[in-house]
């Protein structure tokens, strides 16, 4: 990352902070902000949030890999994520998974080169009546195929190129 983003995010985290007590309990509620704003947790950020509520980055890295919610890698423009809980799993979601990687040529946690897709899985989105779903972002599609993951795919690619 180049020095000029650098400080750019280091001065829109501190923007973040300023409202927070300098206390550990902010923490969640800072990387949340953190994550909204930036759709991951930048190093940067990690940095500044260590030095300002006095955490050490291990711990902070602790929080972040606990939490589904929180990333360290950025997502796509379109983020995909098969459910992988009980009834979607026994009705056959890892086959939408595994034709989701083999498509997009991805593991699960990842985002393409192009910063166009990024797959991650997920226990239960609470669509279990409609079983076996994938969202792409907030959109649920539900009853899946792999079939209807490709017309999903085959529809987001061409959006993408308009």
């Amino acid at each position: 990352m180049c020095e000029c983003i650098e400080n750019k995010i280091k001065l829109e985290v501190q923007e973040i902070m300023k409202p927070y007590k300098q206390e550990k309990d902010n923490l969640i509620p800072i990387l949340n902000e953190i994550q909204e704003k930036y759709g991951y947790i930048p190093k940067t950020a990690q940095i500044e949030v260590s030095k300002y509520l006095n955490i050490p980055m291990a711990e902070i890295y602790g929080v972040i890999t606990f939490y589904a919610r929180f990333t360290l890698e950025p997502k796509g423009k379109y983020n995909i994520s098969v459910c992988l809980g009980t009834a979607c799993f026994v009705k056959g979601s890892q086959a939408i998974l595994d034709r989701l990687k083999e498509r997009l040529k991805l593991e699960e946690g990842k985002t393409s080169a192009d910063g166009k897709f990024s797959i991650d899985t997920t226990r239960c989105v609470g669509a279990c009546g409609i079983a076996p779903v994938f969202t792409v972002n907030d959109e649920v599609y539900g009853h899946a195929t792999v079939k209807k993951l490709d017309e999903v795919l085959n529809q987001l690619e061409k959006e993408s190129i308009n």
